[in-house]
C-alpha cells in the first residue's frame, strides 16, 4: 500500500528547486487562459481504492496514453519495452477513470507539469503502488513523461501521479519511473506550462485550474 504522501514528486534539480506535497487550490479567471484553454473549475476529490493490475502488457506492445485536457490533446508514446509494470499500471488507471476529472496541480514552469491525484490534495494515489526500478541511463529530458515519488520511497515506486518535463534537462537522478515520451500534442504541455506562477513565493502553484477530463490508453 502507498504512504499518505505516495506519488508525490519530491525531487530537486540542479538549482536546488523543491515541490512541496501540497499546493494551492487554483481559481481560473478567463483573463489568465492563454488561447486554447477552457475556464474550469477545480474538481471534487475523488477516494480511490484500486487492487494493483494482474495482468501486465507486453514488453513488445507499442501503446500510446491520449491526454484530454481543458487545454487540449496531447499523445504520450509510451515505453512499455524499459517499463512493462510501470506501463500496465498507468493504463489500468486509465482505464478505471482514476484520471477523469483530475487536474494539474503542480505546475513549475521550465521544469515539470504533475497530476493524476485522484484526492486533490497533492498526496493522493491509486490505493496501490507498483515498484519498478529504472535503468541507470535513465534520464529526464524534455518530453519525458514519469511517476512521481516521494524522497523517502524506493527508486521507481508509483502510484497514479505523473509528471511530464517542459525543460531541456530536468536534473533528476535516475530515481523516477519512466513511462515514455510526449509524441504529439506538446503545444498544448506548453499552455498548460504557461499556467505555472513564476512568483519566488508560489512556485508550482498553477494560475488557473486544467482539468484532465480523461485519459484514453490503446495501440499506437
Amino acid at each position: 500500500m502507498p504512504t499518505a504522501r505516495s506519488g508525490t514528486l519530491l525531487a530537486l534539480n540542479l538549482s536546488a528547486l523543491a515541490l512541496t506535497a501540497c499546493g494551492g487550490e487554483a481559481s481560473s479567471p478567463s483573463s489568465a487562459l492563454p488561447t486554447g484553454c477552457r475556464e474550469a473549475s477545480l474538481p471534487r476529490p475523488k477516494h480511490v481504492d484500486l487492487r494493483s493490475p494482474t495482468t501486465r502488457v507486453s514488453e513488445q506492445a507499442k501503446l500510446k496514453a491520449t491526454v484530454d485536457t481543458s487545454c487540449g490533446r496531447f499523445a504520450i508514446a509510451l515505453d512499455a519495452a524499459a517499463s512493462p509494470k510501470t506501463v500496465s499500471s498507468f493504463v489500468y488507471l486509465a482505464r478505471r477513470g482514476v484520471y477523469d476529472d483530475t487536474s494539474f496541480r503542480r505546475i513549475v514552469p521550465g521544469f515539470v507539469i504533475q497530476g493524476g491525484d485522484p484526492s486533490e490534495t497533492g498526496s493522493g494515489g491509486p490505493g496501490y503502488s507498483v515498484t519498478e526500478e529504472p535503468r541507470p541511463s535513465t534520464n529526464y529530458s524534455k518530453g519525458t513523461v514519469a511517476m512521481a515519488k516521494t524522497a523517502l520511497e524506493p527508486p521507481g515506486r508509483s502510484g497514479s501521479q505523473f509528471f511530464v518535463v517542459t525543460a531541456t534537462d530536468a536534473g533528476l537522478p535516475p530515481s523516477y519511473a519512466p513511462l515514455g515520451k510526449v509524441s504529439s500534442g506538446w503545444a498544448v504541455v506548453k499552455r498548460i506550462e504557461s499556467l505555472g506562477d513564476r512568483g519566488s513565493g508560489q512556485v508550482g502553484t498553477p494560475r488557473a485550474t486544467v482539468v484532465i477530463r480523461g485519459i484514453t490508453a490503446g495501440a499506437r
